[in-house]
């Protein structure tokens, strides 16, 4: 049996192709499914199982295209609701794959269809690995706030049970393959490491280290961040099925004037370029979330999935990974792209705004002098905050909660924004700006250049808000 491992890393997304003999099974795919079938037709073999360890709520899945061009079956948990046909799984359940087999663990918890799914080799009476999808993290466990029906409580007890009586009873040496790595929200504080095993995660994996439930169950909710908005919305779609992304309306190119009609009438001007290209000069009103980071997972949080958007992009190959992008995480509605991008714009003779971009240098002598009248805000995590402290006097708005905190900041005040390298705070910088705030400046190298220049300086994290309107 050989394991081919994918990751998305967009969305700290992991999926896999597992195959023995002639056979192989698509385990959490993505919704952009060709790499799947491309990898199986190199390795000679028919994708049999696509396999879901449960509904996904922060990506749109390609199971429903993948089992239609390829024949296989779909397989989730029992009780699922899906919409499509499918195999509903149960515990103790196998399925054969070539002369290897897949053994099915239902591991409720972080959702109540969830399952894992364990590999064993031809023969082989131990386990070669686990597949735990949401369930079982390196390093942390899954968010267990994703029913309509249970509380964060009861499926954290649930959670517990599962870890304890289903996956940590396999061999140490089990390999551990997750769903997710470090950066997705399904977890706070997830590894970068592309696997890990059984043994590993019992040792040092810190939400397994609670032997009592009550215990577990506490760690777990205690401060448990805000689930986004549109994971709901995600869940129902990957219940139903999506459509392929070749099936989605095709783009086309706006003028200036069309642009400028769609904005009126409510859509969303978001500008992909990098930070330095659109601080210098961007549409007035327009959010900038480069393509750079983890662009589709804050484009979902900030904007939303029915959000009608204009895409403003470096080039027509931006313009088509950010719609592609912005597909698997389910936000469909792009009406358009601005022809000629914001040269065409600019030579059209449209109006243009820019922020200033302010090292830590600038800002500490700023700061310091009589007349200062900077807000230093800080859109970090509050978690972030605590453990690595933060600029003298700065204030905490996490850019999640930026837009409905934004009448907090004072529109006439100079506004200088960090997070922790300087990705998230341009994406504030713009929103600011867009909310009338005229007077920003994004920090930057973020927290990571202040502490690197003033280390002596960390200041304490007690103000989390802005005390003037």
């Amino acid at each position: 049996m050989e394991i081919k491992r994918f990751y998305l890393a967009c969305l700290a997304h992991a999926s896999y192709l597992v195959h023995d003999g002639e056979e192989a099974a698509v385990i959490d795919p993505q919704r952009d499914v060709d790499l799947y079938i491309e990898e199986a037709q190199e390795l000679g073999v028919r994708i049999r199982w696509v396999i879901e360890t449960h509904l996904h709520a922060d990506f749109v899945s390609g199971h429903f295209e993948l089992a239609s061009r390829t024949g296989a079956t779909i397989c989730l948990g029992a009780g699922s609701g899906a919409l499509f046909d499918h195999r509903a799984l149960n515990d103790g359940d196998t399925l054969p794959l070539g002369n290897a087999m897949l053994r099915i663990l239902s591991t409720p918890g972080h959702t109540e269809e969830s399952v894992c799914i364990v590999a064993y080799d031809a023969a082989a009476t131990a386990p070669r690995a686990v597949f735990t999808g949401d369930t079982l993290f390196i390093g942390d466990v899954g968010r267990p706030d994703l029913s309509p029906t249970k509380t964060p409580q009861e499926l954290a007890a649930l959670l517990f049970d599962s870890l304890h009586k289903k996956l940590l009873t396999l061999p140490d040496e089990t390999q551990v393959y997750p769903a997710h790595g470090a950066g997705s929200l399904c977890g706070r504080q997830m590894s970068s490491d592309d696997s890990s095993t059984i043994g590993k995660e019992r040792r040092l994996n810190y939400a397994l280290q609670p032997r009592d439930r009550d215990q577990f169950v506490s760690l777990l909710t205690a401060e448990m961040p805000p689930r986004p908005g549109y994971f709901q919305l995600e869940v129902a779609r990957n219940r139903a099925g999506a459509l392929p992304i070749e099936k989605l309306e095709p783009l086309r190119g706006l003028t200036p004037d069309q642009l400028r009609d769609l904005q009126a009438k409510g859509a969303t001007i978001l500008d992909t370029r990098p930070t330095l290209k659109f601080a210098a000069a961007h549409i007035p009103g327009s959010i900038n979330i480069g393509l750079s980071g983890q662009f589709a997972s804050w484009a979902a949080r900030i904007l939303g999935i029915e959000s009608g958007v204009v895409l403003v992009a470096e080039d027509d190959a931006a313009v088509e990974e950010s719609r592609v992008r912005l597909a698997r995480v389910g936000l469909e509605n792009v009406v358009g792209y601005l022809a000629n991008g914001i040269l065409g714009w600019d030579s059209e003779g449209m109006p243009t705004q820019s922020f200033d971009q302010i090292s830590v240098q600038d800002l500490a002598e700023a700061l310091s002098s009589d007349s200062n009248d900077w807000t230093v805000l800080d859109v970090r995590e509050t978690s972030e905050r605590s453990l690595a402290g933060s600029i003298p006097g700065s204030v905490s708005i996490p850019l999640p909660d930026l837009t409905a905190r934004i009448g907090e900041i004072c529109p006439e005040s100079n506004v200088a924004v960090h997070c922790k390298g300087g990705y998230r705070s341009a994406i504030a910088a713009s929103l600011l700006q867009a909310a009338g705030v005229s007077r920003v400046s994004n920090i930057v190298g973020g927290y990571d250049a202040w502490i690197l220049t003033f280390p002596s300086t960390a200041g304490p994290t007690e103000q989390v808000g802005v005390q003037h309107v």
